[in-house]
């Protein structure tokens, strides 16, 4: 056999032995940080339901544990969905992960879990209005060793500067937390431009009034913070 092909199979197997690891690692970091962050939200809503059960009006408060990947918490009026992908992303060059002293120190450190967020309106899923739209306001970025970066609306900015020097843990996860929920509720429904409803057929209509079908979605925007 070629030696050549021969130091070709071995490179082969080795990169995959090494990757494969690497993404396994990753991906158990980011799973064991994802049931933590779980426990974290249900924390902070038991404790708003608690610190606002002598409203006069009730406001809803609720989080749901949809399984390994998913998690629902509702604040009032927004649906705040925690989604954890089961898959282990890296970035292209141009990405400022690349320029990173943390990451060009050893390029594996690169590999990340990602857990999305995203924000709805309760009542979308409530009256199955599935003409309604949410919005990706954040992602967090988890790596082999548990270090961590946030993209989304520059408020969420800061928490980028703990990446390669700060892991995440249960302070960061409840300031994040906390970070998303005041942006939630800062961004009102806004009604839509007369000229986007002027027509409307009878059976949209029917379900309109059946179901109160009302085409609706929060005007929030996705912005990357990250530097």
């Amino acid at each position: 056999m070629n030696i050549e092909k021969q130091d070709n199979t071995a490179y082969i197997l080795d990169t995959l032995i090494e990757k494969s690891v690497v993404k396994q690692e990753t991906y158990l970091v980011t799973l064991e940080n994802f049931f933590t962050l779980k426990k974290v939200i249900k924390y902070l809503i038991d404790n708003y339901a608690k610190q606002l059960k002598n409203e006069s009006q009730k406001i809803a408060l609720d989080f749901t544990d949809n399984g390994i990947f998913e998690a629902k918490m509702q604040v009032a009026g927004d649906l705040i969905i925690f989604n954890m992908h089961s898959n282990i992303f890296t970035f292209d060059e141009k990405h400022w992960i690349w320029n990173h002293d943390y990451v060009k120190n050893n390029e594996l450190n690169g590999y990340f879990g990602v857990i999305n967020v995203y924000n709805f309106l309760a009542d979308s899923f409530k009256y199955n209005r599935l003409g309604d739209y949410g919005f990706l306001i954040a992602r967090i970025f988890i790596n082999r060793e548990g270090y961590y970066f946030l993209e989304g609306n520059a408020n969420f900015g800061s928490f980028n500067e703990d990446f390669g020097k700060n892991k995440i843990d249960i302070s960061r996860m409840r300031e994040m937390i906390q970070s998303i929920i005041t942006y939630s509720l800062e961004v009102d429904l806004v009604v839509p431009p007369m000229e986007n409803i002027q027509i409307a057929t009878v059976e949209q209509m029917m379900d309109k009034m059946n179901m109160s079908k009302v085409e609706t979605g929060k005007p929030l925007g996705f912005k990357s913070s990250a530097k």
